[in-house]
């Protein structure tokens, strides 16, 4: 009988009974620092437990792992937003996503939660669209489904793509990365043949920002959670729909006092305390400036920076870069 009673005690803490979001920093060698949310469905022992990577962009590139809450999976469920997923948010310092070391962080993550392999799903936005491009391209085989919003992709073949239900997402007013971007993905992917995984939607009249509504609507998660390695053909599920009215939509029904979320964070950094100088006309790019961090330290917008410098968002900045401010 005390057999039994130590048994059940061992079993019971590998379900876990509350939702945790977990700081890593240096865990994983030649990697990124990341978030792990673990949600209150986690069960450690049947390995159902899907996963959610979620890409950032540039906006919260550095080296505050905080700023990867600004959007995004993590600041939908602090929105109230039901995620029933293992979320792995890692944090990009400045540059573009590397395939190669996202998925060291997801080879750990597998190890140590023992999530499902075959509902391994992927979304991004703006710098993070480009990176969910590029990774799914890198790893079909690993990727149930992937949801690139805003973005474009820099790989030198894109026929692994058309392996993957994939969802690209584009509003045709983004002043920040021109649909066109997009529109080359798709090109290069029917180049490669058989596009029948593949959703393009290019919607009318949407700003760059305007897509960050995705990830707080029930149907982003419905519809990657609803494909899977398992399936035989891997179809593409179309019967979801993101429209303008749906986006309008994002952030309504959510519940902020239902989120019961302990988290995690044994070292969580200061903000820059940097000297200014309120009349520089210049500033020279550090390891992991970005330009939203520039923008904020001399009270300017990215825009801004950018029409200056001749720049993108998704520009990558070099370390002893000029960045003029006026």
């Amino acid at each position: 009988m005390k057999k039994i009673i130590a048994a059940i005690l061992f079993i019971i803490p590998l379900y876990a009974s509350s939702q945790k979001l977990i700081a890593y920093r240096d865990s994983v060698k030649e990697s990124y620092n990341f978030w792990v949310y673990v949600p209150e469905c986690y069960d450690s022992v049947s390995g159902t437990t899907p996963t959610v990577l979620f890409l950032h962009g540039q906006s919260l590139c550095g080296r505050k792992l905080s700023m990867v809450r600004r959007y995004g999976p993590l600041h939908a469920l602090s929105m109230g937003r039901n995620i029933n997923a293992v979320i792995v948010a890692p944090q990009n310092p400045g540059s573009a996503w590397k395939p190669e070391k996202i998925i060291k962080i997801i080879d750990w993550v597998t190890d140590k939660y023992h999530t499902d392999t075959n509902r391994l799903y992927v979304i991004g936005m703006s710098l993070g669209g480009y990176g969910t491009i590029d990774f799914t391209g890198s790893y079909p085989d690993k990727v149930a489904a992937a949801m690139a919003l805003c973005g474009g992709g820099t790989l030198k073949s894109y026929c692994g793509l058309t392996n993957v239900p994939l969802w690209i997402m584009h509003g045709t007013a983004d002043k920040a990365v021109g649909v066109s971007q997009s529109q080359a993905v798709v090109d290069k992917m029917i180049e490669c043949g058989d596009t029948s995984r593949l959703i393009f939607d290019k919607l009318r009249g949407a700003s760059h920002g305007r897509l960050a509504r995705t990830f707080y609507l029930p149907e982003t998660y419905e519809w990657l959670f609803s494909h899977s390695l398992t399936d035989s053909s891997r179809q593409v599920n179309k019967n979801i729909t993101i429209t303008n009215s749906t986006l309008d939509l994002a952030y309504q029904n959510l519940d902020k006092e239902s989120i019961n979320l302990k988290v995690i964070d044994p070292n969580p950094q200061a903000s820059s305390n940097d000297p200014i100088d309120p009349n520089a006309k210049y500033y020279v790019i550090k390891k992991g400036d970005t330009l939203s961090r520039v923008a904020k330290k001399y009270h300017t917008t990215v825009s801004k920076l950018c029409k200056i410098n001749h720049l993108k968002e998704t520009s990558i900045l070099q370390i002893g870069q000029k960045i003029y401010l006026k």
